[in-house]
């Protein structure tokens, strides 16, 4: 693979209930790997429950969508969160200091409301050398 290519990673899956949507869940561009807003679904529900385990299901989902281009929670460099209620933000935090701290990127977060029954969003961007 040349590190000009951009190869885009599942465009329609079982969280849109099997339709294409108009973006791919992750776009790798030479030595990135850029992954689209991760909710709390699971086969195209919300996850029921607290902030807690809304990240949970969160950081699950970007593992997978990792996986489709090689990378993992530790390529991670960047990330980007959006909290439902900023009032969530220590109990987030603690889910996702769990996940991240033996390598931690950088990141943003931000309250925003989101769609119903959802409290977290997140996109990433993970770095890995395609040599």
């Amino acid at each position: 693979m040349s590190s000009n290519k951009i190869t885009r990673y599942d465009v329609a899956d079982a969280q849109a209930g099997g339709q294409r949507r108009p973006f791919a869940k992750a776009v790798r561009a030479g030595d990135f790997v850029y992954v689209s807003g991760q909710v709390p679904t699971v086969d195209g529900e919300v996850v029921v429950g607290n902030i807690v385990a809304q990240t949970e299901q969160v950081v699950a989902n970007i593992r997978s969508v990792l996986a489709l281009a090689g990378c993992t929670l530790e390529d991670v460099i960047k990330v980007n969160v959006w909290l439902d209620d900023a009032r969530d933000f220590s109990s987030f935090n603690a889910v996702f200091q769990k996940h991240f701290i033996d390598h931690p990127p950088a990141r943003s977060t931000v309250q925003s409301p989101m769609m119903v029954d959802v409290k977290v969003e997140m996109d990433v961007i993970a770095y890995k050398p395609l040599d």
